[in-house]
């Protein structure tokens, strides 16, 4: 921040002396050697000036979201109330998880949503500070479920939105594991440096939410695939005959002469077709006709 300020300082000055400068080359006020030699040295400074501040953005978008760039102002180390310290989730196992999950949703559903429908800064800021118990991973995957569900029912605006918040609540919870500290500390510090956050952190973020939300339509996309293959197999189980036969399969496996018999219900053509046929063939397709159903 100081070395922004002191650059920001030198720009100033820069511009005022570079346009004072102009101004009397301009009137042919004063020795015109000597203001072009102070023009093309005040240039120079510009040159170099431009230099220092790329050099700083380079920096400072290296580490975005690091201590010195986020908190401060207002980041908060000793206003949370500490709870008895929950087991940690790599520590868990595969059901522990779940039964936390579910027992999350039980409780904080309805909190969940109304955060994720939240469209203002300060209004998720205020209402994740009442609210400290949802700064947690499993709001993070609640949202990530809930935005999955949504693109699946085509309400993509809805979609959208609830991946903002969900992204946001990432990057708190990102940042406390970046600081070492408890991600309830950090709400008011995030929330207040995206607001302020130059252009170039703001194009960090926005382009953190565009591919999580293509991530999001490829994995609604597979799961409606899924479930489709699902719903296709259940139809084919309960279509299967006695002897574990899909009547579909086995009718397009027929030749063209017994599918017309089938397809006409005409049973005499039926028994005048497999008279003609070769015995073996005959037996072989009667027989997955009967497994069939």
């Amino acid at each position: 921040e100081k070395e922004k300020e002191e650059l920001k300082k030198k720009r100033q000055s820069y511009q005022a002396r570079l346009m004072n400068v102009k101004e009397l080359i301009s009137k042919k006020e004063g020795d015109e050697l000597a203001l072009k030699k102070e023009l093309e040295k005040i240039e120079n400074e510009g040159k170099e000036l431009d230099r220092q501040e790329n050099e700083l953005l380079k920096r400072e978008k290296k580490a975005p979201w690091n201590v010195d760039t986020i908190s401060k102002p207002g980041f908060e180390k000793t206003v949370i109330n500490k709870k008895a310290p929950r087991k940690a989730a790599e520590d868990l196992t595969e059901e522990e998880r779940e039964q936390r999950m579910k027992q999350f949703v039980k409780e904080n559903e309805k909190l969940c949503k109304q955060y994720g429908m939240l469209r203002k800064y300060d209004d998720s800021k205020r209402f994740l500070q009442e609210h400290l118990d949802l700064v947690c991973e499993e709001t993070a995957n609640y949202l990530v479920i809930w935005s999955i569900n949504l693109e699946m029912e085509e309400k993509h605006d809805l979609m959208a939105h609830v991946a903002h918040q969900c992204i946001c609540m990432q990057y708190i919870l990102e940042l406390a594991k970046q600081l070492d500290v408890d991600p309830r500390a950090c709400v008011s510090s995030f929330f207040s440096k995206i607001q302020q956050c130059v252009p170039e952190y703001r194009q960090q973020f926005e382009s953190e939410i565009e591919g999580f939300k293509g991530r999001i339509q490829k994995r609604a996309q597979e799961k409606l695939q899924e479930a489709m293959a699902q719903l296709e197999e259940e139809e084919k189980q309960e279509r299967m005959g006695p002897g574990g036969l899909d009547p579909a399969d086995v009718f397009e496996s027929l030749p063209e002469e017994l599918k017309a018999c089938f397809e006409s219900r005409d049973i005499e053509l039926l028994q005048k077709t497999i008279a003609t046929m070769p015995v073996d063939q005959a037996k072989y397709h009667m027989k997955r006709c009967v497994d069939s159903g």
